[in-house]
């Protein structure tokens, strides 16, 4: 009789898959985040504090830790809707991330604002309906998406009283 040894050190076909979403949802949310982040470094100086900027904008020193914390945020919420099979969620997931992703080379590296404020007001569009999506599905997830939707919420009011100030901005 053959017997069958199972490895501890050889994870199974589906804890590897669970493993491999695992870290899509936590790390892409934080390389995203980094790519902005570069694009958005080289334009600081050159081109954003050229802009007309209400009172309220935030220091730059600010933007990096709000974002990295949110990022895991978003990855954990993401992770949790993906581990309970919600794909509607999910759906909004990857669409707010999308446009995450799409914002900071778009305004920071295009200089479009317009086109930027469009891209930030669908994103929020995006985040509140996760909010709302998994309020009673995944509760943790939304709660995970409120400081996002709060924090992009202001984002978004920001850009689009920098796109009135700077109608078409200059480059």
């Amino acid at each position: 009789m053959r017997e069958t040894v199972h490895s501890e050190a050889r994870p199974t076909a589906s804890r590897t898959a669970r493993i491999g979403t695992a870290a899509l949802y936590l790390l892409g949310p934080l390389l995203a985040g980094g790519i902005g982040g570069i694009v958005t470094a080289g334009n600081i100086a050159s081109w954003y504090r050229t802009l007309d900027r209400p009172s309220w904008t935030p220091p730059d020193w600010l933007f990096g830790p709000v974002w990295t914390t949110l990022y895991i945020c978003i990855g954990v919420a993401g992770w949790l809707v993906s581990r309970r099979g919600e794909r509607g969620l999910a759906r909004l997931w990857w669409v707010q991330f999308v446009l995450n992703a799409l914002w900071s080379p778009v305004f920071f590296g295009l200089h479009q604002v317009a086109v930027a404020a469009a891209i930030i007001l669908g994103m929020w569009g995006a985040i509140a309906a996760f909010v709302l999506g998994a309020r009673r599905r995944v509760p943790v997830a939304a709660l995970l998406f409120l400081p996002y939707l709060l924090w992009v919420s202001y984002a978004t009011a920001l850009t689009l009283e920098v796109w009135r100030r700077n109608g078409a901005a200059p480059d």
